[in-house]
């Protein structure tokens, strides 16, 4: 499956510039709508879903990655809070730990990766360090990872 946006951007490549080739583009796409093969609508809903139950993303890495692939800005906000809508995001940012079998961590260092490695998933930071006090991450950690949040040269 693909995007309106992706699609007409790899057919720019293979037909003649100016405008006879934006139209044959624009005709291409017209009947791969008309026929039902391209439907940008179908591809979000679809992604989101395979994106949760799958890879274990949160919401915001989700609309990140519809944002990048071309999905218009007007269909990515409903699709994804639909999709969302009775996750708990608490359990869901916990499947994607232990699918990427992040254990508890055991220093500052390994506390610092685990918070990028949920924050890149798509979790709010709030989701975050409700998992971290759970782990009994010490308070000297947690006080390390908001220096490290404060600091803009970071990542």
């Amino acid at each position: 499956m693909r995007t309106t946006a992706n699609l007409r951007r790899l057919m720019h490549q293979r037909v003649e510039p100016g405008e006879q080739g934006e139209s044959t583009i624009n005709a291409v796409l017209a009947r791969l709508k008309e026929h039902g093969y391209l439907d940008d609508a179908a591809f979000a809903e679809t992604y989101t879903r395979l994106r949760k139950e799958n890879e274990k993303f949160g919401q915001r890495r989700v609309q990140q990655d519809l944002r990048n692939k071309g999905v218009p800005t007007n269909l990515i906000a409903p699709t994804v809070d639909a999709a969302y809508a009775q996750t708990n995001e608490e359990t869901l940012a916990r499947q994607h730990l232990e699918r990427k079998r992040m254990r508890k961590p055991q220093n500052e260092k390994e506390t610092a990766r685990i918070m990028r490695r949920l924050v890149g998933a798509g979790f709010s930071t709030g989701v975050i360090y409700k998992i971290l006090r759970q782990w009994d991450v010490p308070d000297e950690s947690l006080a390390a990872l908001d220096n490290l949040r404060d600091d803009p040269h970071e990542e």
